[in-house]
């Protein structure tokens, strides 16, 4: 058993979401968006590279040796997957594991709004779900990607950094490639995918411009697109892709967006009101024609006055979500303050606003 074992078994048995390992500190768990220490001593620079070691591959050692960050998948000794990421800083080395649930989520148990079933009956197009590091971006896709695996014919094809949920084929047939290992990127991904035949093509991350360029191609051309970017809002993500193409290419990928983007889906994680977990919270914007002619005409400032006025179609702004689970008593109201664009209306809910912080700080 790799000694690093006994740490990953300790935060699977507390129900962490991550595992943070540093030098100079001792182990830290992120239970419910808060980091506790692990009783433990402060961790050595030669005592974690030995804990890490024990787990890499040749390679992998090598990659690490040359400077480079590492991001992998790991599989504990009671076959728990993790995501890793391997980092250096001012004191050493760090590590945060992942954990990764260990069965598929399903999208019904998610409580996420129905609209978000309704989307994966478009069968080309472009489907984005955003938002910071560590706020349930991969959950949510898996469960997409898991519900048209158990009810349709496709063929699924997913780009990952590293692989996370584990889909075994059902009705469908899932091909899952990771980067780094069955793909040196993941525009040379999207590149490949298009030629084997795909239904459904899945971006882990569409984080430069080649990738963003073969990924609108996919969808231009038939296919259905699912990506991700670290962008906080419907306009943010907007104004990220048509700024990550190049100046020639912007009346292009202004039209794209309008044309073939059918949702925006932006979350976060907000702390349960009576304190034990985390409930996504939700920004939907659906394309349509008004939000397209405000992309075309650059006046992407205005979509979210059509977030609020499309309700009645399943679009819903961040705070306009907040809300509706301060009142239905789900989330805690000083999160929520701390999150909201307009925080007037939060003000009769909270208890001290000077105390009003977000926890959404993991890594992963």
């Amino acid at each position: 058993m790799a000694r690093i074992d006994a740490f990953l078994k300790l935060g699977s048995a507390q129900g962490c979401s991550d595992i943070h390992l540093a030098v100079g500190v001792p182990p830290m768990l992120r239970m419910h968006g808060d980091l506790v220490p692990i009783r433990f001593r402060d961790l050595s620079d030669t005592e974690l590279e030995g804990y890490m070691h024990e787990i890499m591959s040749p390679s992998q050692r090598t990659e690490f040796s040359d400077g480079h960050d590492l991001d992998f998948a790991y599989v504990g000794e009671e076959g728990n997957r993790y995501r890793v990421n391997l980092f250096r800083k001012e004191t050493g080395i760090g590590a945060v594991f992942r954990t990764i649930p260990t069965k598929t989520p399903v999208l019904s148990a998610l409580g996420l709004p129905p609209v978000i079933n309704k989307l994966l009956d478009y069968h080309q197009g472009m489907i984005l779900v955003t938002g910071a590091t560590g706020t349930g971006k991969s959950t949510t896709l898996a469960a997409m990607v898991d519900e048209l695996n158990r009810t349709r014919r496709l063929n699924i094809i997913s780009l990952e950094d590293p692989i996370e949920f584990v889909h075994p084929s059902q009705q469908s047939q899932v091909i899952q490639r990771e980067l780094g290992t069955h793909v040196p990127s993941f525009a040379e991904g999207v590149r490949a995918a298009m030629r084997e035949d795909p239904d459904v093509i899945l971006v882990g991350e569409m984080r430069d411009a080649d990738t963003i360029r073969m990924a609108m191609t996919a969808a231009e051309t038939g296919h259905l697109v699912f990506g991700t970017l670290h962008t906080t809002s419907a306009v943010k993500t907007i104004d990220r892709i048509i700024d990550a193409l190049p100046v020639e290419e912007r009346e292009q990928t202004k039209s794209f967006l309008s044309q073939s983007l059918i949702a925006v889906v932006t979350q976060i994680l907000c702390k349960r009101a009576e304190g034990r977990g985390r409930k996504a919270i939700l920004e939907i914007m659906l394309m349509n024609r008004a939000i397209g002619k405000l992309i075309q005409t650059d006046q992407t400032h205005q979509v979210p006055a059509q977030l609020q006025t499309g309700r009645d179609v399943g679009m819903q702004t961040l705070d306009q979500t907040l809300l509706a689970a301060v009142q239905a008593r789900e989330i805690d109201p000083d999160e929520a303050y701390a999150y909201a664009l307009d925080k007037k209306q939060f003000e009769r809910f909270i208890s001290d606003p000077t105390r009003a912080t977000p926890s959404n700080s993991a890594g992963g």
